[in-house]
């Protein structure tokens, strides 16, 4: 199994659509074509960690963080690009997942969610794009006698799937009239007489990337010379995807049973609190790492209590001020307790290849009683 075939499993789970256009994720150094035995898990990729990937042998280390944020005008040594430096050196590659992980379902910001009890948790915002792509709805008119072979060709070209269903249509039966006029060909009639076939309104749902080929398709099994066909693009009802999750608790508790559960998810030794301490929660939100910008979206949806990494001094202000109850992890540690997930996901379809998780990446605070 090499790199490609591994990078292929990550984006099955957690799809890098789902990253925000200002993220750096995917392969970011190495060889897609490299050979794995050996992978590590990391949030950081910092030198510490790359000195335990040379000593486990590691061909590929999947980070959370980007280990390559912005362009580099050189890779030496010394300085800020050594880490680049040793990584290329030691032949290891790196595929960052960041905020495609935040967003996917069953990602961080739903593992938050889930330790804080919210239910059915939606977005708050930054909203990114379905990665399954636009649906299209195909409507072609087929004489009585052709539908099975033109309803039978699209579907084997892509077209009909609804969740675990295939070969999903829909047909009318009707009236087709037409004129056929100098230079055409009719299947069915005469030039120069106007012609009233039973025909069927057949139509069938088509994922946008199959949609050129459907139709293709379509009209090789249509017995008309034209064939009269409608395509319109479908409105999205399926589930959003962005970053942060908000919603109702599956029942009210008091912060201080909502840090306790925190405390036992992620290993956070210490939080820091803001606003009303024992207040009854009956609504919250949560955002993984620094997501101090949406917290006006979590005040106007009347959140009683915000979960995050951690947020900047006019940030808690606001929050304070609205009376917004807030808990700061620390961004990292708001973040790492996923990858036990995360490996455990890719040890299920990775059967052969050694997944550990980094003994040596870890928040850089360390929080102390002063």
């Amino acid at each position: 199994m090499n790199v490609k075939n591994i990078a292929a499993v990550i984006e099955e789970i957690f799809p890098l659509e789902l990253a925000q256009d200002w993220d750096n994720v995917g392969l970011l150094i190495g060889d897609s074509h490299k050979g794995v035995k050996n992978v590590l898990l990391t949030i950081d990729t910092t030198s510490d960690v790359v000195a335990e990937a040379k000593r486990l042998k590691t061909d590929l280390i999947i980070s959370y963080h980007p280990v390559i944020w912005d362009a580099l005008k050189n890779v030496i040594a010394a300085g800020p690009t050594s880490v680049v430096y040793e990584l290329v050196r030691s032949g290891i590659a790196v595929f960052s997942v960041h905020t495609a992980l935040d967003s996917a379902t069953g990602g961080v910001n739903e593992g938050l969610a889930e330790i804080v009890g919210i239910q059915d948790g939606e977005p708050i915002g930054d909203y990114v794009a379905d990665p399954a792509g636009d649906n299209y709805k195909l409507i072609v008119f087929v004489p009585l006698k052709s539908v099975a072979q033109v309803s039978n060709a699209v579907f084997a070209a892509g077209a009909g799937a609804i969740g675990n269903y295939s070969h999903c249509g829909f047909g009318t039966e009707g009236t087709g009239t037409f004129l056929p006029l100098k230079g055409a060909r009719p299947a069915i009639g005469k030039k120069g007489t106007v012609e009233d076939v039973p025909e069927v309104r057949f139509e069938t749902i088509v994922p946008a990337e199959k949609l050129d080929r459907v139709v293709a398709a379509m009209k090789k099994a249509h017995p008309y010379e034209t064939p009269a066909f409608d395509v319109f693009r479908l409105c999205r009802t399926g589930p959003k995807y962005g970053l942060g999750r908000i919603g109702e608790l599956a029942q009210p508790l008091r912060v201080a049973k909502i840090i306790g559960r925190i405390k036992k998810a992620t290993g956070a030794k210490a939080v820091g609190l803001v606003g009303d301490e024992k207040r009854l929660i009956r609504r919250a939100a949560v955002c993984a790492g620094s997501c101090g910008k949406i917290i006006n979206s979590v005040i106007a949806a009347k959140a009683d209590l915000y979960l995050t990494g951690e947020l900047k001094h006019h940030q808690a202000l606001a929050a304070q001020e609205a009376g917004l109850t807030c808990i700061c992890l620390s961004h990292t540690v708001s973040e790492r307790f996923i990858l036990k997930k995360f490996a455990g996901q890719l040890r299920r379809q990775l059967k052969g290849i050694s997944i550990k998780t980094s003994k040596k990446d870890a928040d850089p605070f360390k929080w102390k009683n002063v």
